[in-house]
């Protein structure tokens, strides 16, 4: 991969992405050693927060980045090239409400508007937009399945790979919102500049 600088997520991506590299042959042991360091120039590899990587590959700070797919649709004013699914970190964006009674149901019958909790309020509003319906969205950035609960809210959009966390705080997916799934992602003018490269790479992770 000479001459290429990658950014790849830390989280729940992190493992997925070292498992793809070490198949193409990158030597990720300097990463999988540390906690702490972030660029690993030999590598070719940056790590940081997958909603870091859009903005790094967009400004030419990194040709690629590794990404959920629930970044890029917030984030969809970004300059990027999204070049391939790379099929894991599968999630889905759902909207869901309280168990039992459907308090986003009856407050849109009764006020006309629902107020939804969310780490993701471009694609929350969209959603809500594109069905017609009117929404308050509340932005939040700890752990949104509390909006509810305690009343802030009548429902939540957010990312969910079993529904587990969502069941054990007492909420049920009201509706599938889009799937997420890791993609790899270009800078515009690196994707000519290098593109033998890229495109070498990228014939390479359709062949695994």
């Amino acid at each position: 991969m000479t001459g290429l600088m990658i950014a790849i997520p830390r989280g729940a991506l992190f493992a997925g992405t070292l498992g793809l590299l070490d198949r193409l042959g990158v030597d990720t042991r300097a990463v999988r050693a540390s906690d702490r360091k972030l660029l690993f120039p030999e590598a070719g590899l940056v790590t940081m927060r997958p909603s870091d990587v859009p903005t790094y590959v967009e400004a030419g700070a990194a040709d690629l980045g590794i990404t959920g797919k629930d970044v890029l649709m917030e984030q969809s004013e970004r300059a990027v090239y999204e070049l391939a699914d790379l099929k894991y970190g599968r999630c889905r964006m759902v909207f869901a409400t309280a168990a039992g009674r459907d308090h986003a149901a009856e407050a849109l019958r009764r006020l006309g508007v629902v107020r939804v909790a969310t780490k993701y309020p471009r694609v929350a509003a969209a959603h809500f937009r594109r069905t017609g319906r009117q929404a308050e969205i509340v932005e939040v950035k700890g752990s949104v399945e509390l909006a509810p609960l305690t009343g802030l809210v009548e429902g939540v959009v957010d990312l969910t790979a079993t529904g587990t966390t969502l069941r054990e705080n007492g909420l049920t997916i009201r509706e599938e919102i889009a799937e997420s799934t890791a993609r790899l992602i270009a800078n515009p003018v690196a994707h000519k500049l290098k593109a033998a490269a890229i495109d070498a790479l990228v014939e390479r992770i359709g062949a695994l």
